[in-house]
């Protein structure tokens, strides 16, 4: 077995505040749109809700996306 490389602690702190700077943004911008699309086309307060969650979970995606590249960037071993 290979031995694991020692944890990278500059670049550790920076992908987790990358992960909470841009995931705050993302995910509340993308809250935000369905909140405003949901009362642009005066939709029920349930289909509202629906149309926050859907953009809630698009928010989470794309973070996921972006970590995963970031990751890719800046790896926290080695």
């Amino acid at each position: 077995m290979s031995e694991k490389k020692p944890v990278n602690w500059t670049n550790a702190r920076t992908l987790i505040a990358l992960a909470i700077l841009v995931g705050t943004e993302l995910v509340g911008a993308s809250w935000a749109a369905g909140w405003a699309l949901g009362g642009l086309f005066q939709l029920g307060p349930g289909y509202a809700r629906a149309f926050e969650l859907i953009f809630i979970v698009i928010g989470f995606v794309g973070l996921y996306f972006f970590m995963r590249t970031a990751v890719a960037h800046e790896p926290i071993r080695g």
